[in-house]
């Protein structure tokens, strides 16, 4: 089968082709700085293609982005919490490669709504107070690690229990955005065989539909940089504050 034929399998509407293209745009939006809006990436692809199948579609999206975001903001990086989460992040991962199939996703979901929601205002409750003390909790960085973990590997919708971990550590602006990036792209790199060999949902074809909407990726990454230097550090807090309640709110109603 043609390049061409391969395109043509999905049979997709000129309004389906334009809301992919979207969803790469604002992949490379939120990879850039902007997190957040993750979610909206998520419900337009499990809209097009499916649950599970969107999953796979997403995943080499995610990994060429974080390369870019990686080689961008690299020298921000701290590995030191980086280590800390990795090893919770990928029990998450191997939890939900084992329970995947069985997991009700409406439930999960909105578990996930409450749990992000919940996140949020405790971390409005500490801003007030000007705490540090819930980023030296062990259980906070595991139970932060492990639904990490579990939630990229089931539906790509970690950012925003991420977002509410690196809120706590008080990052700033360029930090918090190099953290993360290092973070999953290695999580993500994870990833990739249990989704080509376990679900079988990384196949040749959708890396065809991957390398047309590569790209949008690649603008928007760097439209969103632009955007994120204009932010100063506490704007920019306010921003992923938020844009994740919001998320949390959309996937709870989603």
């Amino acid at each position: 089968m043609s390049y061409l034929e391969i395109l043509q399998s999905y049979n997709l509407s000129v309004l389906q082709w334009i809301s992919i293209c979207l969803a790469g745009f604002l992949l490379g939006v939120t990879k850039s700085g902007l997190k957040g809006i993750g979610i909206i990436i998520v419900i337009i692809l499990a809209f097009v293609f499916g649950e599970k199948a969107s999953t796979g579609i997403l995943l080499p999206m995610l990994i060429f982005a974080d390369i870019i975001s990686v080689i961008y903001y690299n020298r921000h990086a701290q590995w030191k919490y980086i280590f800390k989460l990795l090893p919770y992040v990928i029990a998450g991962v191997l939890a939900g490669v084992w329970i995947g199939n069985d997991v009700s996703e409406y439930v999960f979901k909105k578990l996930m709504a409450i749990i992000i929601i919940v996140s949020v205002f405790i971390m409005v409750y500490f801003e007030k107070r000007k705490s540090v003390s819930i980023p030296n909790s062990k259980m906070f960085t595991g139970t932060t690690g492990l639904l990490t973990g579990f939630a990229t590997m089931i539906g790509n919708l970690a950012g925003p229990i991420s977002n509410v971990y690196f809120l706590a550590i008080r990052f700033p602006k360029n930090e918090f955005i190099g953290t993360a990036a290092w973070l999953f792209f290695i999580i993500n790199v994870f990833k990739l065989p249990f989704h080509i060999f376990v679900w079988k949902t990384v196949r040749v074809e959708t890396l065809a539909l991957n390398s047309v909407l590569i790209p949008g990726v690649v603008i928007g990454f760097f439209v969103g940089a632009y955007v994120v230097k204009l932010i100063s550090n506490v704007n920019y807090r306010y921003f992923v504050f938020v844009v994740t309640a919001i998320g949390g709110i959309s996937m709870l109603f989603s």
